[in-house]
């Protein structure tokens, strides 16, 4: 018969043994420096244009991070472009709306999602910065 810590062993060791490891994107606030040095490096990059309003935005946001914890974006740079207060940054993307997704491979956009909720729709934007998708 199992001991009450015994028990509670087997089952932290049962759980950790399938927990995936995580994967830290790295997120930064858009500025023009960074994101043209990060083109510059021929980094995947994913620009998220949203507004705390914004539905859209709201049901991107967990697509995005449960994606981007995905290993093979381990290197994706992750900016984010507040619809409200960067209006330079809006217009420098031609974003009409927030909810706008665009994606890169250093100077090259490799896609664009405009108000698309979809998981699978956004997976395949996010492939789209990995370098054997160019072009």
């Amino acid at each position: 018969m199992l001991s009450r810590r015994s028990l509670v062993f087997a089952v932290v060791a049962a759980s950790t043994a399938f927990a995936a490891p995580a994967f830290a994107v790295e997120t930064r606030p858009f500025d023009a420096d960074s994101f043209a040095a990060v083109q510059e490096a021929d980094r995947p990059i994913l620009v998220a244009i949203h507004a705390s309003w914004c539905p859209d935005c709201q049901k991107q946001k967990p697509i995005l991070s449960e994606l981007t914890a995905q290993p093979e974006f381990k290197d994706l740079i992750y900016f984010t472009v507040d619809f409200d207060n960067q209006q330079d940054a809006v217009k420098f993307f031609g974003a009409g709306r927030p909810s706008t997704l665009i994606a890169f491979i250093g100077k090259t956009e490799t896609g664009r999602l405009v108000a698309d909720t979809e998981r699978s729709a956004i997976a395949v934007l996010l492939a789209k910065t990995r370098p054997a998708n160019r072009g």
